[in-house]
């Protein structure tokens, strides 16, 4: 029988060519496998950082380029309301002015038409006081 000693440096060398084996064939893949993920999880991290950055600046530029077309819209929007004020304005002028105009004239006509009334009234009442004097003393005159 073996003794005691050698079945113990059997196993041993047994032990360190199966680590020998083991580390070939299933330690070094393994590491190798690990290590390419975190190769190409470091190089997706670092295009992630280079997107997130880009897009940041991106959507920086965007904000800028849209708070300068809404503060053009906005001047835009204030020169054509002055101008729609400016317009009101005049078309309420012309307006206020032709019905002065029109006020005027009819003021003008209705005047007119009172002194031809009164003229005829004048003329009607001269022409009844003479019937109404003819009739009351019977004679003509």
């Amino acid at each position: 029988m073996i003794s005691l000693d050698l079945a113990f440096v059997i196993q041993v060398i047994n032990f360190l060519v199966l680590m020998i084996i083991l580390n070939v064939f299933l330690f070094k893949p393994i590491r190798k496998v690990i290590a390419d993920r975190k190769a190409q999880i470091g190089g997706s991290r670092e295009r992630a950082t280079v997107v997130d950055k880009e897009v940041q600046e991106k959507m920086a530029l965007y904000e800028a380029r849209l708070r300068d077309v809404k503060a053009k819209a906005g001047a835009e929007r204030e020169v054509l309301r002055k101008e729609a004020q400016q317009e009101e304005s005049a078309i309420l002028e012309k307006a206020r002015k032709e019905a002065a105009d029109s006020l005027a004239s009819i003021k003008s006509r209705v005047a007119k038409e009172t002194v031809d009334a009164k003229e005829f009234l004048k003329e009607q009442s001269r022409s009844l006081s003479l019937e109404i004097c003819q009739k009351v003393l019977g004679r003509s005159l």
